[in-house]
């Protein structure tokens, strides 16, 4: 007879011999791995206990208001839709935030216990039981728990709700986990601190959608019975299924509950086979996104892009701001917020009937902004761009270069935009002066951000995702940008003074003003701006190599 195989996963020393852990003993290991993490992370100083300390109170005194809220709410007519909206919004957040925040939980990288003898099954029960403790688990089940207790109106909902609050807090963290595991690598490399550093993008934008949400439920005449179709649609997906099927019950619609019970249960089941396959495949498969082939190709893919940009330095500076563009995760945030922002401002003016065909210059006018500074990116490295400028010609050609890069996405981009925003306010007549004064600003940007990099230089810290400037450098920082975008609205006020003294069959006379007063403003921005970079270049170099 043959020897039995030794246990894969954890033991623990008993007269016997080693043993493997149970599934309740792992789950306990893992309960107090988790709260030693946290207690080691309050060790570390002062002030991180102190953020945490007040964050935590915060947070359970908003979840107690919003469970008493729901409490006290259990007679309004609209509870029925904050319940299950709620619950939804709930899932959408467990499902987008380890995305965008990898390092707030240090459990979940399951490739940190790649080297331990762990059994998938196992492993999946102990760490949802480490993911029930902290704040995010706390708050959730708060508003679970009053959702529950604001939609039961029967002693059968209140049975139902017992079931439901678990079963959705549990469809909460398994959502979570499943989203991490399947992305770990990716968060864990160098383009998941880039999506990390883009978080910000995500809420600015998810502000601006809950800003117009709201001026649209105070504009309806149904009030908060506008919400109610999106209620009717959430009410059938999982983790709201489960707190809708207390109001199905207290309405005496069993069979609606026991299917709305049994969507949240089976999307529970899913996600933790899902979760338990990606961890078997984060245990057996090596992480192969280092690999020099890879390098290759993206090199081999960049080189057959570039030669399409001229020779000589200008082409070689383009190629090198392309690449700060796509590959520094400083500079990729700032371009894509301002892509984003430019693009959803103007189109929120328009969906609220606000909307005008010259908002589209805001877009134009975030993309300006990215000129501004142009020498921080390059932090300490800048020494290097340094040797190349020994006099005001070589740097004339250094922020030209620079300047088209930009120009490459800025243009279409603005073009694109205008386009846009003309057919969404159906205004094509007022395209040609739209485009004259978009192509203006552009023009402006480019030349006082090209001014402004040499005049007020200040550094980007690396070390820190969400800063963007260096400690003590605030002040220039608003100079620049402030003080450019001022100057940028002088350069272009007389094309928008001519706006309103034209009449309509003359203001298509803007568009080629725009096209002639644009690059010119540019050009003489950076006539001024090379002898000032080439006679402060050691200056700029302390500058921006403070961070």
């Amino acid at each position: 007879m043959s020897a039995a195989a030794p246990a894969a996963g954890p033991v623990a020393d008993s007269p016997a011999g080693p043993r493997e852990l149970s599934t309740g003993e792992l789950a306990a290991v893992f309960v107090r791995l988790k709260l030693t993490l946290l207690r080691n992370g309050l060790h570390q100083s002062t002030a991180r206990k102190t953020v945490f300390v007040i964050s935590l109170v915060l947070a359970v005194l908003f979840a107690f208001a919003q469970l008493l809220g729901f409490v006290l709410g259990r007679d309004s007519d609209y509870v029925t839709t904050f319940g299950i909206l709620y619950a939804a919004v709930l899932a959408g957040g467990w499902a987008v935030m380890p995305l965008f925040f990898p390092s707030g939980d240090e459990t979940l990288d399951a490739t940190r216990l790649v080297m331990l003898p762990l059994r998938p099954g196992p492993l999946v029960t102990a760490l949802t039981a480490a993911s029930l403790v902290g704040t995010g688990p706390l708050f959730t089940f708060c508003v679970l728990l009053g959702a529950g207790i604001g939609l039961a109106h029967s002693w059968a909902a209140v049975a139902v709700a017992i079931v439901a609050v678990p079963l959705a807090l549990l469809g909460c963290i398994a959502l979570a986990r499943a989203v991490a595991a399947a992305n770990i690598r990716l968060l864990t490399s160098r383009k998941g601190r880039d999506l990390a550093i883009l978080s910000g993008l995500v809420i600015a934008v998810g502000l601006q959608g809950v800003n117009f949400a709201f001026q649209e439920l105070g504009r309806s005449e149904d009030g908060f019975r506008a919400l109610d179709p999106a209620a009717d649609i959430a009410q059938w997906l999982p983790v709201a299924s489960a707190i809708s099927a207390v109001d199905a019950t207290s309405d005496g619609a069993y069979g609606i509950a026991a299917a709305q019970l049994a969507i949240t249960a089976t999307a529970l089941a899913a996600l933790l086979l899902w979760w338990r396959r990606m961890l078997t495949r984060l245990m057996t498969t090596p992480d192969g996104s280092t690999l020099a082939a890879a390098s290759e190709q993206e090199t081999s893919g960049d080189s057959r892009l570039f030669r399409l940009l001229p020779g000589g330095r200008t082409g070689a500076v383009m190629q090198r701001a392309l690449r700060y563009l796509w590959r520094d995760p400083k500079t990729k945030a700032g371009l894509v917020s301002g892509l984003a922002l430019g693009a959803i401002i103007p189109l929120f003016y328009v969906l609220q009937g606000n909307g005008s065909i010259y908002l589209a210059a805001f877009a134009t006018s975030m993309l300006g902004m990215q000129m501004y500074n142009q020498f921080g990116q390059d932090t300490s490295a800048f020494w290097m761009v340094l040797q190349t400028m020994s006099t005001p010609r070589d740097a004339y050609e250094e922020l030209r270069a620079r300047a088209l890069a930009l120009l490459l996405i800025a243009l279409p981009y603005s073009i694109l935009v205008t386009v846009a925003v003309a057919i969404a306010v159906d205004d094509l007549p007022g395209l040609p002066p739209a485009l004259g004064i978009t192509f203006a600003v552009l023009g402006a940007m480019l030349g006082t951000g090209a001014y402004g990099s040499a005049r007020f230089p200040y550094s980007i810290p690396q070390d820190n995702a969400y800063k963007n400037v260096a400690p003590g450098q605030a002040s220039l920082a608003w100079i620049s940008l402030a003080g450019g975008g001022l100057l940028s609205a002088l350069l272009v006020s007389p094309l928008i003074v001519a706006l309103f003294l034209l009449d309509d069959a003359r203001l298509w006379i803007l568009l080629p003003a725009g096209v002639v007063y644009g690059p010119l403003l540019a050009w003489a921005g950076l006539r001024l701006a090379a002898p000032l970079t080439a006679r402060r270049g050691p200056e700029i170099l302390t500058a921006v190599s403070k961070g």
